[in-house]
């Protein structure tokens, strides 16, 4: 077995944690691998072209939860990286044929909101000051390491700072903290509103890689999580970069290596060495084998006690819940959608805009029984993002890109049936639909790009399909993320660290797990130069 170059810290896997790690970790003075199975970085955040011409986000498609901290410290303003915010935050075709924006400021989406019930435009401004107060006190807590339970003593500060922050709330919003965690998210919006749409626009969220009804308990905690974002500043909004996704990896790839942080790509790590009982460098599939002191592991808690062996770790690992149900395509199109509701062809700001095909929450628990039942839904939550209307580096000159993120289609199909053999049909059951909301839409598709939830496990290491690297349940969050015991992004083998969305604060594109994972690193790093065999 050839012997590679020592380093003090490798990286198991080039997705934009990964690659936040090791800037902060290289930052430090220490000299860093990052070993990457794909011929590009970014894991799920990439850019590629899909047809001649055409490009887009290949999994990950928007901003929104990238950290302004990560943002600032690794220099990813100065190293190329520019959001567009969009002009609308959602615009959701009703089942009667008209439709709801959201965004534009407060007073346009009351405004909207008021098309159907003037009691729920009027409640609109108390709804968001009761979600932000809850908001801002977990953006807080995104940064810090989670107490780590049965870690002893050594722990109580931890847990008496995050519990200060919850207790300085009043007991109404320590009320709204404990249902936000807990109840479902139509539960939460029903006590809020009474109109179907606002409900659907608020409700979506709560679905989003996440296959579970909108009345399933916790979803609501899923809706709050995908309120903790902002672009340039702006609370709660979302965002394309410039370039695709694959925008903010390449950022991040050239501060690490600006930083001497050495990474190879198209080399997969088949195994997490061990020596003196602490992980001890990585097996690699050229034969070579890399010497370290630490492992920092960006990928799925599942996947990385595989790698290590797995030998003696808690069954909670194995019980870990992947399933995102997630089904992705990225069509390119000769013309932009004329909606039924809304129509027109020449780009608006509705075009530009999270377009969501769900009328309500009912609609939605629907999708999710007939996936149980049938393995994916017939009648799927569809979000439409044309992210060309924006940025039109990615399309010919008149023609479009579209990303399709598409709820509920299930990793493990029922009676045997593969994914290999449904993918087109189920491909063909989401352009159905979004071709009865904007008729032209079939006709308009040049070529389209599909990742069924196996594909997104075969290409991008996401077990199960599962986007999130976990599902955002109650019993997988904050000191259980990924499981009790070891919620401090270090993993039952000493040396070996876990830095990507599998740990707090959970999925996104955010780059916090590897913003905290490095932090960790460095408060043990002293006594890592000690270990013996170090």
């Amino acid at each position: 077995m050839a012997q590679a170059r020592d380093f003090d810290a490798v990286i198991v896997g080039a997705g934009h944690n990964g690659l936040a790690c090791a800037c902060y970790l290289a930052a430090a003075g220490l000299k860093v691998g990052v070993f990457e199975r794909r011929e590009v970085v970014g894991g799920a955040a990439v850019t590629e072209e899909f047809h001649p011409g055409f490009r887009n986000s290949a999994a990950a498609y928007t901003v929104s939860l990238l950290n302004p901290k990560v943002i600032a410290d690794l220099r990813l303003a100065e190293r190329g990286l520019r959001v567009v915010e969009r002009p609308f935050s959602n615009f959701l075709p009703t089942a009667d044929g008209g439709y709801l924006k959201a965004g534009g400021g407060l007073e346009a989406t009351q405004r909207e909101i008021e098309k159907f019930s003037a009691r729920d435009a009027a409640r609109l401004p108390d709804y968001h000051e009761r979600l932000e107060r809850v908001a801002d006190v977990l953006r807080d807590l995104l940064l810090e390491t989670p107490p780590n339970v049965g870690g002893g003593i050594a722990e109580l500060p931890g847990a008496w700072k995050a519990a200060r922050r919850v207790d300085r709330l009043p007991v109404e919003a320590k009320r709204d903290v404990l249902d936000l965690f807990t109840i479902s998210a139509a539960d939460w919006l029903e006590r809020w509103f009474e109109s179907d749409p606002i409900k659907a626009c608020f409700g979506f969220d709560s679905v989003v890689g996440n296959f579970a009804s909108p009345w399933s308990p916790g979803t609501a905690y899923v809706l709050l999580h995908h309120v903790f974002g902002e672009v340039n500043g702006k609370k709660g909004t979302w965002g394309h970069a410039v370039g695709g996704m694959g925008a903010i990896s390449q950022a991040l790839a050239d501060e690490a290596r600006a930083r001497g942080v050495e990474i190879r790509t198209g080399v997969a790590v088949e195994r997490i060495l061990e020596g003196g009982g602490r992980a001890a460098g990585l097996a690699l599939s050229d034969g070579t084998e890399v010497a370290a002191r630490c492992v920092v592991a960006n990928a799925n808690p599942r996947l990385v006690a595989k790698l290590a062996g797995g030998d003696g770790w808690p069954e909670a690992f194995a019980n870990y819940q992947c399933e995102s149900a997630t089904f992705r395509m990225n069509v390119a199109l000769s013309e932009l959608p004329d909606f039924s509701c809304l129509p027109g062809k020449a780009a608006a700001p509705h075009h530009s805009s999270g377009i969501i095909l769900a009328p309500s929450l009912a609609y939605m628990d629907r999708a999710h029984s007939s996936a149980r039942e049938d393995g994916w839904s017939r009648e799927p939550i569809v979000e439409v993002l044309i992210p060309s209307t924006v940025d039109d580096s990615l399309a010919p000159r008149g023609a479009h890109v579209a990303s399709l993120f598409c709820q509920h289609f299930r990793y493990a199909l029922p009676d045997g049936r593969r994914w290999d053999d449904e993918r087109e049909r189920a491909a063909d059951a989401v352009i159905d639909l979004v071709t009865r909301h904007a008729p032209n839409f079939r006709a308009s598709v040049i070529a389209r790009r599909i990742l069924s939830p196996l594909d997104l496990e075969r290409e991008f290491g996401l077990l199960g399909g599962d986007i999130f690297h976990g599902k955002l349940a109650l019993n997988q969050l904050f000191s259980a993320r990924p499981v009790l015991g070891h919620g401090n992004y270090r993993l039952p083998l000493r040396g070996l660290y876990l830095c990507g969305s599998g740990a707090h604060p959970g999925g996104g594109v955010t780059g916090v797990p590897g913003h905290n994972a490095a932090r960790e690193v460095l408060r043990d790093w002293p006594r890592a130069r000690r270990w013996p065999g170090a």
